[in-house]
């Protein structure tokens, strides 16, 4: 635990190695939860246990980009039981989250093309637990249309770094106001609405972090990463995977 009573968690990570735990435990950070792109729970569960310490929990989730690549909403979820694919319908993904009983949190509400809209929260208010009020990718107009999101629909707020790169761990983070041990308590603590805060930095280091992060969505987002993802094969997280054994075949939009 940190200093405080407080549990620090930055609850969006996509990046997982040693510099990203030391930049971690270096912020005074208890928990990072590790959701990278197109991977599958099993693979992310694995490394987040190898990584995890004492010092430093690393808990696992999963992004699920829902809907097609030209319209596609992510949805973060943690405490899932078994493996849902992206590129699913929204109504499908939520109706599997509420199943499972995860924690079901909203992204970058409003942001570019991959977010839940205003619309999407309010279809969906009773499976999401908590809207992102913040991350160092936004620019203070997002930010503020988040908040103003979460407080319009009564939704707890949480803070992340959103880090794609190491240097971004510790930029901003949710703190609960009770110690939790583990990924169920995470998961109680976001679907029961514990008193948390949203902290972030506003000097420096925050507009750098904006620029490079900004910066990787562009690379993250040109022809040629679209080109590896659906030109070379199916992706791992792909609805017609074997892994999933067609289950979801009534609901994939590819």
């Amino acid at each position: 635990m940190s200093d405080t009573d407080e549990f620090r968690v930055d609850p969006h990570v996509k990046v997982l190695d040693e510099q990203v735990c030391r930049r971690a435990r270096n912020a005074g950070l208890d928990a990072i939860v590790y959701a990278p792109h197109f991977t599958r729970l099993p693979e992310i569960r694995a490394r987040a246990e190898a990584y995890s310490s004492p010092e430093l929990r690393v808990i696992p989730a999963r992004e699920i980009f829902t809907g097609s690549w030209q319209d596609r909403k992510h949805v973060l979820a943690i405490g899932l039981s078994d493996p849902i694919p992206d590129f699913i319908s929204l109504e499908a993904a939520m109706a599997e989250l509420d199943r499972q009983g995860a924690a079901v949190l909203a992204p970058h509400p409003e942001f570019a093309t991959v977010s839940l809209t205003e619309a999407d929260l309010r279809e969906h208010r009773d499976v999401v637990d908590t809207v992102e009020v913040f991350n160092p990718k936004h620019l203070p107009t997002h930010n503020h249309r988040a908040r103003t999101l979460a407080e319009d629909l009564d939704r707890p707020p949480f803070a992340s770094s959103y880090a794609h790169l190491p240097d971004s761990v510790g930029v901003a983070y949710t703190a609960f106001e009770e110690p939790l041990e583990d990924e169920a308590d995470l998961v109680a603590a976001l679907a029961d609405g514990v008193a948390r805060r949203a902290v972030y930095r506003n000097g420096f280091r925050r507009w750098r972090t904006t620029a490079a992060e900004l910066a990787h969505l562009c690379w993250e987002n040109s022809w040629q990463k679209i080109d590896r993802l659906f030109l070379q094969g199916i992706e791992p997280t792909h609805p017609d995977h074997i892994a999933y054994d067609g289950k979801f075949d009534d609901a994939a939009v590819y």
